[in-house]
């Protein structure tokens, strides 16, 4: 299924993270296949991540909850991002990673166990004045883990589409004890995968990845281990945010990179040489096509 396009909306703020751990082959992350009834990128893998709900930006709550104050926020997550926002977008992203993934980005002086696994049962009790990640941080005492989270990119969906968001792209390790436990509504299946594994495949249809995990994954196929990327992003900037364009074509769609060459201009395209045009997993590209479901890289 292609998304919908429709007339350009603003983006919503949102935030995904890129669960990573060591595992036998090496470097993996975790992607969770979403239900075939999102209105985001339907039946596709991911990562954990979402919209920035309005609890998530309610500083007051936060404030003795996170183990960063202003100061480290503010050099952590760039000075290009006010360090307001960068507490949302974190206090988003580890909350969407716990009510997708199971995974709690936090710490507690009391052993988690009993309370992780109530707190997996009451996951989406929105009706809860401060939300359900607030009434259960301020009531048990626990610190919200800014520092685990780390800067990865600035994603905007093309304009066209209709669901956009402004997404901050986070990276965080795997913490030690805890396992994933993805929930029913959202997610269908959960799966630990290397780059090369999850791009391959998606090349044969059978781990359909959304556009932004495409591209992520073929930028983390470098990195053999985790400590190689953990000596990297400490030191990686947001970067420029990555607006891509998207085209309707006969039969499927193509997107244009921000670092495609022909970005801003008319371009013209055949739907009969694109099959000739796929790349195999780790060449460059700048361009993805959309056919029967799959997105895949294209050289120009």
């Amino acid at each position: 299924m292609k998304p919908e396009v429709r007339r350009a909306k603003a983006p919503r703020p949102a935030s995904t993270v890129v669960l990573v751990r060591q595992g036998a082959s090496g470097l993996e992350v975790y992607l969770f296949k979403r239900s075939p009834k999102s209105g985001f990128f339907p039946g596709n893998y991911v990562f954990p991540g979402g919209a920035v709900d309005p609890q998530d930006r309610v500083l007051e709550l936060w404030r003795n909850h996170l183990d960063l104050d202003r100061e480290s926020i503010a050099q952590r997550f760039n000075s290009t991002l006010p360090a307001r926002d960068a507490i949302s977008y974190s206090v988003a992203a580890i909350r969407e990673t716990f009510e997708e993934a199971g995974v709690f980005l936090g710490d507690s002086a009391e052993t988690p166990d009993t309370d992780m696994d109530r707190l997996c049962e009451r996951r989406f009790t929105q009706s809860l004045p401060k939300g359900w990640l607030g009434e259960w941080v301020t009531s048990g005492g626990w610190t919200l883990s800014l520092g685990r989270l780390a800067r990865w990119a600035h994603w905007i969906t093309p304009e066209p589409m209709r669901h956009r968001f402004d997404t901050r792209f986070f990276v965080a390790f795997m913490p030690e004890g805890q396992e994933c436990r993805p929930d029913t509504r959202e997610t269908t299946e959960g799966i630990w995968v290397t780059p090369r594994e999850g791009l391959e495949g998606n090349m044969r249809g059978e781990i359909p990845l959304s556009p932004p995990t495409l591209v992520t994954l073929h930028e983390l196929l470098p990195y053999g281990h985790v400590h190689d990327l953990e000596r990297n992003v400490e030191r990686r900037p947001w970067g420029d945010a990555r607006l891509p364009r998207l085209l309707s074509l006969e039969g499927g769609l193509l997107i244009l990179e921000p670092w495609d060459p022909m970005i801003h201009e008319e371009i013209q395209v055949s739907t009969e040489t694109l099959p000739f045009a796929v790349l195999p997993v780790g060449e460059p590209f700048s361009r993805l096509w959309l056919r029967e479901g799959v997105w895949r890289p294209v050289h120009c």
